[in-house]
């Protein structure tokens, strides 16, 4: 199974923030599993990504929209963000590991949602609404680090909203067959070993569920 994996973090080879460590830990499992495949590897911070903003995309579209030429680097910008979306589409199987950054995914987890969310290629505008097309069994797993806790009846859940994001634009507006989550919580006050331990032991029940 083709399975991307997207680094969202801003220190991406820092094995001391715990979406980075789970990220080793995930492809460690992975070689168990699959000795002959290799994953492929993207980090969102060190590679360019087109955005959207006058010079780069909105300026693309505009100009596609009024089928006028594009200048030199609208069209390398273009090209990295097809890129983008033929690499996603052509993997069944994302893994997305990401630090909360003020209650929601990293700003360039944002920039790259914004370089696959394409009309007609990953979902599709009807009368009755957007409907998915992403729907041939593809799976998500976020693999999400917090300092705090969101999964408790209190007043972090109403603001877990970078959830409800992932998993709205994945599964309701692309039609994925699974969304799922690695909680790695209260990176801020709980205990390193406890956050580990508990979070090998649901890694593991998801890989089982995720292939």
């Amino acid at each position: 199974m083709k399975t991307l994996i997207i680094n969202a973090h801003p220190d991406y080879t820092n094995k001391k923030h715990y979406s980075v460590l789970f990220q080793e830990k995930f492809l460690f499992n992975f070689k168990k599993r699959f000795p002959e495949e290799l994953p492929t590897i993207i980090n969102l911070y060190e590679d360019d990504i087109p955005r959207i903003e006058h010079g780069q995309l909105l300026s693309i579209w505009d100009k596609e929209e009024k089928n006028e030429e594009l200048n030199f680097e609208e069209k390398r910008l273009k090209e990295i963000s097809l890129n983008l979306l033929n690499q996603f589409k052509n993997h069944h199987r994302i893994v997305l590991t990401t630090p909360l950054h003020n209650f929601n995914v990293t700003s360039k987890t944002k920039d790259y949602i914004d370089n696959l969310l394409i009309a007609r290629e990953t979902f599709k505008y009807t009368e009755d609404g957007s409907v998915g097309l992403m729907t041939d069994d593809y799976k998500l797993l976020t693999i999400q680090a917090s300092g705090s806790i969101y999964t408790k009846e209190d007043r972090y859940k109403s603001l877990d909203i970078s959830s409800l994001y992932i998993k709205g634009i994945f599964e309701e507006i692309m039609g994925f067959s699974a969304v799922e989550f690695l909680r790695l919580e209260g990176t801020a006050f709980l205990p390193e070993d406890l956050i580990i331990s508990n979070g090998e032991k649901e890694l593991n029940r998801l890989m089982d569920s995720f292939y």
